[in-house]
């Protein structure tokens, strides 16, 4: 199933595949523009998403500010070291490690140690968002 069969209104849509090269991005972290970082916004621009898949990297000394989140959403440690916070509580993070956060809470993380801090960021969309 799949490809044509989609066209029809049966089975899934054809994958996409995205060069992430293409995505990346210098700029402020977002919620305070606390210092710098790397974004790939990977999954922008893909017809019909329902989810937000990004990488990040935070450079030293930077963070993404606390802020309240309407969804949950995850922040999975490729390499590096940081500080999460979610409604006051500090977990420390490192490679391997994923902090999952629910939606209400106010969150935040921030790249701690001497290397950049790499991330894998996920969350659901509400809607499928419109070009």
């Amino acid at each position: 199933m799949g490809g044509l069969d989609w066209t029809l209104g049966r089975g899934a849509r054809p994958m996409v595949v995205i060069d992430e090269a293409a995505k990346r991005v210098q700029e402020p972290p977002p919620h305070g523009r606390i210092g710098m970082s790397t974004a790939w916004r990977i999954t922008d621009g893909v017809p019909g998403r329902m989810m937000e898949y990004r990488r990040r990297t935070l450079h030293r000394g930077s963070a993404i500010g606390a802020h309240p989140i309407d969804h949950d959403e995850v922040y999975a440690v490729v390499s590096g070291e940081g500080e999460v916070v979610s409604d006051g509580v500090t977990a420390k993070l490192r490679p391997g490690m994923t902090a999952y956060l629910y939606t209400g809470a106010q969150v935040g993380i921030r790249q701690t140690g001497r290397a950049p801090l790499a991330l894998i960021i996920s969350y659901p969309l509400e809607k499928v968002p419109q070009p």
